[in-house]
């Protein structure tokens, strides 16, 4: 099933998608990058399409850098490991063309299923390979956390989003470029770029996609990297929409505080200070919201 997400945003229909950057992060991945990189040398003459290959290396310690110099490609050193985000955003920012292929170099994205996210770039900012094919391989460690997170998400957004970090997709390089300071360093860049299209309208498809087991060592942080998910998402979402925030949180506490007063007067024949403290936080959480949503109407 192909999922895809509408907005009003009027889309280009122009040849901007005559050529394609493609953006690959590379942490200590010298097992597998060298088969990456054939592989999508091979799909993209395949697809006679114009295209160029930045290997952002971040820092590695072992023989990415090696490997890479007798590969073609653009060769991008950072000093030191700086993270998924940081080195995605060196690689954009150096592009040459209008769109953005990123993909992982450890060999769990299908490079072959390239062509699925090549279709349909014409009315789309944004074609994210959805993790939701025949060959899924998530750790079961991962698993629980990804869906709370997701749920989460599509909450926040008020959308279906059937992948939220896939580090699998393509997009137009301006775009990219009008939200860049708010991305990340780190791994939650992708989730970033998602929840910032969403809430701005713009138009996102999902396509399925396998996922394979990786080549080397993960360099996820489940603990850490959950918990920076979850402030990411909330973070997100209150920069973009901030009443998705503010709403239910006043909502619940004038409830709570209207049933909490009715128990005490029932009770007690009396108002304490409790009740009116809770009703006066939801009243003050809901205002705060609505200058919070004017600010953010008012900036864009």
């Amino acid at each position: 099933m192909i999922y895809n997400v509408r907005f009003m945003m009027e889309t280009s229909t122009d040849q901007e998608h005559a050529g394609i950057s493609v953006v690959i992060p590379a942490y200590n991945e010298a097992q597998a990058i060298v088969e990456v990189l054939d592989q999508i040398n091979g799909i993209c003459n395949a697809q006679k399409i114009d295209f160029e290959i930045i290997v952002v290396d971040d820092g590695s310690t072992d023989r990415t850098a090696e490997v890479l110099e007798a590969a073609n490609v653009r060769l991008i050193r950072h000093p030191e490991n700086r993270g998924y985000g940081a080195a995605i955003k060196t690689g954009v920012l150096a592009a040459q063309y209008p769109w953005i292929l990123i993909t992982d170099a450890d060999g769990t994205y299908p490079i072959p299923q390239i062509p699925k996210l090549l279709d349909g770039m014409d009315h789309y900012e944004m074609i994210v390979g959805a993790r939701t094919g025949q060959d899924v391989n998530i750790p079961l460690v991962r698993r629980p956390a990804k869906w709370v997170l997701s749920k989460l998400a599509n909450f926040m957004a008020q959308t279906h989003i059937p992948d939220l970090n896939s580090g699998f997709r393509i997009f137009r390089k301006t775009v990219f470029q009008r939200f860049v300071n708010l991305f990340p360093s780190g791994f939650s860049l992708t989730t970033t770029i998602t929840l910032a299209l969403l809430c701005n309208g713009y138009a996102v498809r999902y396509v399925p996609v396998d996922y394979y087991k990786r080549k080397g060592s993960s360099k996820i942080r489940p603990i850490r990297d959950t918990y920076n998910f979850f402030l990411l998402v909330i973070r997100t979402i209150m920069y973009f929409d901030p009443l998705r925030i503010f709403a239910p949180v006043a909502l619940f506490l004038l409830i709570f505080g209207f049933l909490f007063t009715c128990f005490e007067v029932y009770r007690f024949q009396n108002i304490t200070t409790t009740a009116a403290i809770i009703l006066f936080a939801g009243l003050q959480t809901g205002i705060l919201g609505l200058l919070a949503d004017l600010i953010v109407k008012n900036r864009t």
